[in-house]
């Protein structure tokens, strides 16, 4: 005999936040340069491999990195990986450059593309020495983040640093994306070293504030 229960003959409410909606095309991530006051983000190629080992063999870049690259032949296996990421979907990579000069500065890139979610990461983001602590990252994550939302139409930007690299997540955090968590174990690095990965995001209901943020740090 059937003994029927309260939640047989209930209609269970949606969670807050998640009503059905109609499901989105999924997104559109096709090359294009993007380009700022001082930097341009240009579509990673091989022929970026000389500007990027000029600025890019320094031990130090790498030291986050789970797999470093130390010599022109990491430096070309590297973007070797990158552009097959981009001929499968899943990852757009760009090649970081001083308008001012035409130099190569450094590299970064959309990945983990999840078209049918709208959802993008930002990562495999490093800039030379002679850039760093300047407003070249900060113009360069603006332009990510406003094609991410404004053209693309992601729901959700991610990004995420070593759990050990207090001055990545303090300059996530200045962007204003918002600390989600920790995923332990989540990485073994070059030298054996077991990686906690500490996630953050923005959603497009965030944007419009981050955007504003970021104008004022820009100065426009």
């Amino acid at each position: 005999m059937h003994e029927e229960t309260q939640t047989d003959s209930m209609t269970l409410e949606p969670a807050r936040g998640q009503i059905p909606q109609p499901i989105p095309e999924p997104m559109k991530v096709e090359t294009v340069t993007l380009e700022g006051a001082q930097v341009r983000l240009e579509s990673l190629s091989r022929t970026h491999s000389p500007g990027l080992c000029e600025v890019g063999l320094e031990e130090e870049l790498w030291r986050w990195i789970p797999t470093p690259v130390r010599t022109v032949a990491d430096m070309a296996a590297y973007v070797e990986l990158a552009l097959q990421e981009q001929a499968v979907g899943v990852s757009l990579p760009f090649a970081q450059i001083e308008k001012a000069t035409g130099r190569v500065m450094g590299s970064t890139r959309y990945m983990n593309i999840e078209k049918a979610h709208h959802r993008v990461e930002i990562g495999c983001t490093w800039i030379g020495r002679e850039w760093q602590r300047s407003a070249v990252n900060t113009e360069a994550k603006y332009l990510l983040l406003r094609h991410a939302f404004e053209t693309l139409g992601c729901m959700r930007v991610e990004l995420k640093t070593d759990s050990l690299n207090e001055k990545s997540r303090a300059a996530i955090l200045r962007i204003g994306a918002k600390e989600e968590g920790i995923f332990r174990n989540h990485m073994i690095t070059s030298t054996g070293r077991i990686r906690h990965t500490v996630y953050f995001s923005i959603m497009d209901s965030e944007w419009a504030g981050v955007k504003s943020g970021l104008e004022r740090k820009l100065g426009r």
